[in-house]
């Protein structure tokens, strides 16, 4: 599960904020996150509830005086144990087997290193989208986008502490960011790490905090940066910019920045992959008879010479007229699919025309019927 973030941080207000202080924050954050401003955006949902769990439980008197104490252990409704059984009142399922083992045989059992809450941590990663059109899917092109995204702060260059001030290494756990725990009695004595209560988990103590970002050593700030979407990328596609997303912590590298891309249909091109389809239509005579067509592609309209006799429904190829394939190598070729027009009304001399064709080529005469010739037929 992923860590939480500290309740002041998430509201970006310093831990002696009034609770007038905290309700500007709120309204701000959640107004920014808001689902209905954000449709079909996880991530701004996600920020939303964990901005309307921090305010829950800072504007509770009690609630912050435990979450101030305890960090968010305190505020945890399995925090102190109850029905849940175990030893002591303590849950089961929050003991680490690996410091169990520890505090019996001294450590060096049950596996991995633990993680340190002051190493360097990778910063938010962000999720923004784009729409481009059909052609410039196909060719490539640059975007804008604007991003709202955590820097660090340029006043206290990330250490959370105001002008001409240091933090203080905390003396409850000296700067580790965690405390050892002892529960149970006897033989059944049991042994787990928890977040230090005094620093938050942080291993230092803020004591003037920074006036620009409270205490957190980052600040929101809106950037525009420019985008170059690759030739060939499809809808639905994505794209990775490495270190465009929050700022890291303690050091670590920023995070990424995902893009999903949507590509708006085209009025002529239909795309499989690199493949591109499309219909022409021709009249009968030019079917009959062979006519050079103007074609258009993506590239521009080509000339195509098309033979006489092409029957509906033919599907010719013109080679390279595609789209690029998005790792560079070639492009696809156009499909074209023959549709025979035919025309919906005629006048005398062509209805004369066409008749004489069709005797040409021994067809039986057939000529529309009236409404009174039917009705003199039925009689």
């Amino acid at each position: 599960m992923a860590e939480k973030r500290d309740y002041y941080e998430v509201l970006g207000v310093g831990r002696g904020a009034t609770d007038d202080e905290l309700k500007k924050a709120y309204r701000k954050m959640a107004k920014e996150y808001h689902p209905d401003l954000h449709p079909g955006d996880a991530e701004a949902e996600a920020k939303f509830k964990e901005v309307n769990e921090a305010y829950e439980v800072l504007s509770d008197k009690q609630k912050r005086s435990r979450y101030d104490q305890f960090g968010h252990a305190g505020v945890d409704p399995s925090f102190g144990g109850g029905a849940g059984g175990g030893f002591g009142g303590f849950d089961m399922g929050d003991i680490d087997l690996g410091d169990i083992f520890g505090s019996f045989f001294g450590g060096g059992f049950g596996g991995g290193q633990r993680v340190n809450p002051n190493g360097p941590r990778k910063g938010e990663t962000l999720r923004s989208s784009v729409t481009i059109s059909f052609e410039e899917a196909a060719f490539g092109c640059e975007k804008e986008l604007n991003l709202s995204r955590s820097e660090t702060c340029d006043s206290c260059k990330g250490s959370g502490c105001a002008a001409g001030t240091t933090p203080e290494t905390c003396p409850t756990c000296h700067g580790t960011g965690t405390i050892r725990i002892q529960r149970g009695g006897g033989a059944f004595t049991f042994a787990t790490t928890a977040p230090c209560t005094r620093c938050q988990g942080t291993g230092k103590l803020i004591h003037t905090p920074c006036d620009h970002c409270h205490g957190s050593g980052q600040v929101r700030k809106q950037r525009k940066i420019t985008v170059s979407i690759p030739a060939g990328i499809d809808n639905g596609q994505a794209i990775s910019l490495r270190g465009q997303g929050g700022a890291g912590k303690n050091g670590g590298p920023a995070g990424d920045l995902l893009i999903s891309v949507t590509v708006r249909p085209s009025d002529k091109f239909q795309r499989d992959g690199t493949a591109v389809y499309m219909e022409q239509f021709v009249t009968f005579a030019q079917a009959a008879l062979g006519a050079r067509l103007t074609i258009p592609t993506i590239d521009g309209n080509v000339e195509y010479d098309m033979p006489a006799g092409t029957q509906p429904g033919t599907v010719f190829r013109l080679r390279g007229k595609g789209i690029p394939s998005v790792n560079g190598r070639g492009r696809g070729d156009q499909f074209v699919t023959v549709r025979v027009s035919v025309p919906t009304s005629l006048t005398a001399e062509q209805r004369e025309a066409l008749t004489a064709f069709a005797k040409t080529m021994g067809e039986p005469e057939s000529e529309p019927k009236g409404f009174f010739d039917k009705r003199r037929k039925k009689k």
